[in-house]
């Protein structure tokens, strides 16, 4: 059976702020009483001693006042004396009465009541004497032990308040370290809940990032789907309309790329055969000017059929129907092919080649990498100004294949280099005398590169221009190279 869980995001943030205020409300509240009891238990230990020292002061001085008349009478033998011995007797009985009514040790009432006695024989003796004589004389050579005692029982009112003080210590101790202890064991519980609770508020925002990424990756493929607080999944229920939408968008431009592909390469097929016918003198002998702009009518043809192939296969791969086709060729061989297709357009602008290129087998899609080549090669081409050099080095280091295309062109600006590599980003740029062409060769020489798992970026500080490097994960035949230093960085 599962836990409900709250529907909305800020139930579950009021739950979980709830059950980690609970724990900690419960311990203020069991320190508050705690605290509170040991407040009283101070509280009336210090009342205790104050009463203490108050009742034992009372009984010495009815003791030295019943003493001192005790002396009066013997001296003089007025009978008024014995009245004050009374009162002095009942005042002595208040304060003895009074202290046993304190809550003290039983030592303590046994010297209380030996003091009532002693008391007691020395008033009677008075009460009872007709006169001075000498037994109330030793009487009160007797009484003075009554003193000694009444200085033990002061002593022993201290000693039992002392005691009393030290088990409130003792108590406020333990108090503090069982506090300690539950505040201790309150922190993995809290860490617990804030973890569990962290973990059910993670897993749908991850959820929506996660998707909210792939939709700006243009990945449409997966559908979206957020589990958690109501709020979330209604969030997770419109990005997955959006995604939808996304693709039935990407879907309509596949499929007009697709047929205005199609419905071009009919007439340019026608323009081609018949500029081959021209530059074959298959309708005649062409001078050298007719020739020069047949030439340049055929080389436009191929720059033409070339964009519409790089439309096709952005399309096809947008599609998901182009899948790789492996193969073990020479890398060699395939850049050979690739710069002798656009050896016309080299010579033209007059632009200088540094090919360094690993004599290896390698195992790839042939056409892919030819395409990616001939893509970056062309790119070359189009920004390197006349006079200039064009570098395509290539070896496999370790079990990677490393092709850096670059070339001595005015480079990529710093605020364009994150939109380079998208569909269609034709750059902000003008270049003076060149034609801006659809965009999408950069955004096929990454698609293909990702398809067969490697990586594509752009290198500084090596060639003044644009420099594209490539690494491509391949099994080669021969042993792998040695690394250039910028690329072992």
């Amino acid at each position: 059976m599962r836990l409900a869980r709250p529907k909305s995001l800020s139930g579950l943030l009021l739950i979980g702020f709830a059950l980690v205020a609970i724990p900690l409300l419960i311990g203020y509240v069991n320190a508050t009483v705690q605290m509170r009891r040991l407040t009283h238990q101070s509280e009336a230990l210090v009342r205790l001693g104050i009463d203490a020292t108050r009742h034992n002061q009372e009984l010495a001085e009815s003791l030295k006042g019943l003493r001192r008349n005790a002396g009066f009478f013997q001296a003089s033998g007025k009978d008024g004396y014995k009245k004050i011995l009374a009162q002095y007797r009942t005042e002595v009985d208040a304060s003895l009465a009074a202290l046993e009514g304190m809550k003290l040790e039983g030592s303590t009432r046994t010297l209380t009541s030996g003091i009532r006695d002693d008391v007691g024989r020395f008033t009677r003796a008075f009460e009872s004497a007709e006169g001075p004589s000498p037994a109330l004389a030793a009487a009160l050579e007797d009484f003075s032990r009554t003193e000694e005692v009444l200085s033990a029982l002061g002593r022993k009112t201290t000693a039992d308040i002392n005691a009393g003080l030290e088990a409130l210590q003792v108590a406020a101790v333990d108090m503090q370290r069982r506090l300690f202890w539950q505040a201790a064991a309150l922190i993995p519980v809290m860490v617990l809940v804030v973890t569990v609770f962290v973990q059910l508020l993670a897993r749908p925002i991850r959820q929506v990032d996660q998707a909210i990424s792939e939709l700006g990756r243009g990945t449409f493929s997966r559908p979206v789907v957020v589990q958690g607080p109501s709020d979330l999944e209604r969030l997770g229920r419109q990005l997955e309309w959006l995604r939808v939408r996304l693709l039935d968008l990407a879907n309509e431009k596949n499929r007009f790329l697709r047929h205005m592909s199609h419905e071009l390469k009919t007439p340019l097929a026608n323009m081609r055969e018949g500029t081959e016918l021209l530059v074959e003198g298959a309708v005649g002998p062409l001078d050298p000017n007719q020739r020069e702009v047949a030439n340049i009518l055929r080389e436009n043809s191929i720059k033409l059929q070339r964009l519409i192939e790089n439309l096709l296969s952005f399309s096809a791969w947008q599609a998901k129907s182009v899948g790789l086709e492996l193969s073990q060729f020479s890398l060699r061989q395939l850049v050979r092919a690739v710069v002798g297709a656009q050896q016309l357009t080299l010579v033209a602008n007059r632009v200088r080649l540094d090919v360094k290129v690993q004599d290896v087998e390698i195992t790839a899609d042939r056409g892919k990498l030819r395409l990616i080549l001939d893509n970056l090669l062309s790119n070359a081409v189009k920004f390197t100004p006349r006079e200039g050099t064009i570098f395509i080095h290539g070896l496999t280091y370790k079990d990677h294949l490393i092709l850096d295309v670059a070339d001595t062109g005015p480079g990529i600006p710093k605020d364009e280099r994150a939109q380079v590599f998208d569909a269609f980003y034709t750059g902000k740029t003008e270049q003076a005398g060149k034609l801006k062409g659809t965009g999408i060769g950069l955004s096929v020489v990454t698609e293909f590169v990702q398809a067969h798992g490697g990586t594509i970026e752009l290198v500084d500080g090596v060639h003044p221009g644009a420099h594209f490097r490539i690494r491509l994960p391949v099994r080669a035949a021969s042993a792998p190279g040695t690394a250039p230093a910028d690329a072992a960085a």
